[in-house]
């Protein structure tokens, strides 16, 4: 299931719009054999073929007639189905031809995407060897789409659906698989799972480029990539490189990466929107899970802005309503920090918190389970249960623990601080010692120190620090890499947060 390179991907692109030309009954790699069907909807299938011609799709008894329009292109709306482990089988005529796609299943379908946290694969997540042996789920049915960045929208993608097998989703996204898995288990229908994630992607570029060039909030992205698409010469780059990679080598020093093409890569305003995006939107979905924002934490005063104008421009693409959208916060990461203090970290994440005020979203927190010395922590296990939980509870109806506590409110007597959660559950739990650690505390001259916590009753924790005798703000976890301790007695991490409204790190100086 590896995925092709970028230009060979194009190039089938340019030859599937010549076929589209022709008499020939074209369909997307995202509609074939082994597909998943989202049950409980009616769902969209279509295809090219000769310009007006007849189209039929006959489904369970139920046939559905469209015509193609004047470019090729029909549409149906397949009816709504009742999730079945037991295979289906679609049979489309269009003129004189006529396909049958086979081991169609129906259930749940969810898109999972970002960058390279969440393109990580089972074969890289912990366990790799024993995952892969026990991973024969024939009703879990897996799809990659490549790497492609480009301005044009993409309408097709060279892939196609997978059963998962011990030899098949070794190259699957980790938290993909884990989420869909426990899905699986628990619910016991058919999972469909979309992997477009693309390493080191920014946000920007899963968003549409006349959207981001027309947004004002975003002028400041939208000058720059003005200025790089006008100015850029990636020849010139790669003669600039090698020439310093020749002298590299010729000195015995290391020599330098090359130069990636910025014009056709996973920066660039919309590339991924046209690119990876576009070929998948409108396929029947229950929602989408996000593993993304490592790429935007230098400008994570604005993430919140972008993040939702991205959520809701999927949304109003798909013509599926407001779908499910749950996300991975960042994990804690670089060297570790027990005084919280200024972080773009902690900035973004703060960032993804506040997006939870759009509907039907959910937020996975991990500052736990990360690892300093790597970007890419190993243990997705944990991070697929955590976004299964929020799947389970909110879509399912389960009566399950999923969200973390939350920060509700500060009262300040004294050098105490006492500090209300909600969303706590059984309880809130100091993990490991009985110390509530992770707090730090700022007076009116807005230095932080670190404070002493203490879990009082369900959901309060008190801070003090005999360097502050009169506390105005309090902080929690607030650090790429923090060292805290609080969490729900089900084991949900407390979410990242502080009092305060000073200035961020990040905003334009």
């Amino acid at each position: 299931m590896s995925r092709p390179p970028a230009y060979f991907v194009v190039l089938v692109g340019v030859i599937a719009s010549v076929c589209t030309a022709s008499a020939e009954l074209k369909l997307p790699a995202i509609i074939g054999d082994h597909m998943v069907l989202q049950r409980d909807q009616e769902n969209p299938i279509w295809g090219w073929t000769e310009a007006g011609s007849d189209v039929s799709v006959t489904v369970a008894g139920q046939t559905i007639a469209s015509k193609a329009d004047g470019q090729g292109k029909w549409t149906v709306k397949l009816p709504a189905m009742a999730a079945s482990a037991e295979p289906t089988t679609i049979t489309i005529k269009a003129g004189a031809e006529e396909r049958t796609l086979s081991d169609i299943l129906v259930g749940e379908v969810w898109v999972c995407s970002g960058q390279s946290n969440m393109g990580f694969t089972v074969d890289a997540s912990y366990d790799a060897d024993l995952e892969k042996a026990t991973a024969n789920f024939p009703n879990i049915r897996l799809i990659s789409v490549p790497n492609v960045g480009t301005q044009e929208l993409q309408n097709d993608f060279v892939g196609q659906w997978d059963a998962c097998t011990p030899d098949t989703v070794g190259a699957f996204s980790g938290v993909g698989y884990f989420f869909g898995r426990q899905l699986h288990q628990t619910l016991n229908v058919p999972i469909g799972l979309i992997d477009n994630a693309w390493g080191g992607s920014a946000a920007e570029a899963w968003v549409s480029r006349g959207v981001m060039d027309t947004d004002p909030r975003f002028a400041n992205v939208a000058e720059q990539w003005k200025n790089t698409d006008a100015t850029y010469d990636h020849e010139k780059a790669v003669a600039a490189w090698q020439a310093s990679a020749d002298k590299a080598k010729a000195e015995g020093e290391p020599v330098p990466r090359a130069p990636n093409n910025l014009l056709t890569g996973n920066q660039r305003p919309g590339n991924l929107w046209a690119g990876v995006l576009n070929p998948i939107i409108g396929y029947g979905i229950r929602g989408a899970i996000w593993y993304q924002g490592e790429s935007n934490a230098a400008r994570a005063y604005q993430y919140d802005d972008l993040f939702a104008l991205m959520i809701s421009e999927w949304r109003k693409a798909w013509g599926q309503g407001d779908f499910s959208f749950y996300w991975v916060q960042l994990a804690d990461y670089m060297a570790e920090v027990d005084q919280p203090g200024d972080s773009a970290w902690a900035e973004l994440r703060e960032a993804q918190t506040a997006t939870l005020a759009l509907p039907k979203t959910g937020q996975a927190v991990i500052y736990d389970v990360g690892e300093g010395r790597d970007i890419h922590p190993r243990d997705k296990q944990t991070v697929g249960k955590r976004l299964a939980r929020i799947a389970l509870a909110q879509d399912y109806g389960m009566a399950i623990a999923y969200q973390s506590p939350r920060f509700a409110s500060m009262e300040v007597a004294g050098n105490k601080a006492t500090l209300t959660f909600t969303d706590v559950g059984t309880g809130l739990y100091a993990f490991d010692v009985q110390e509530a650690v992770g707090f730090a505390v700022a007076g009116d001259d807005k230095v932080w120190h670190k404070a002493v916590g203490k879990v009082v009753g369900k959901d309060k924790v008190e801070v003090t620090c005999g360097a502050v005798a009169a506390p105005v703000a309090v902080r929690y976890a607030w650090a790429n890499n923090p060292i805290a301790n609080v969490e729900s007695k089900d084991g949900l991490p407390l979410v990242p947060f502080r009092t305060d409204d000073w200035p961020q790190v990040t905003a334009p100086k």
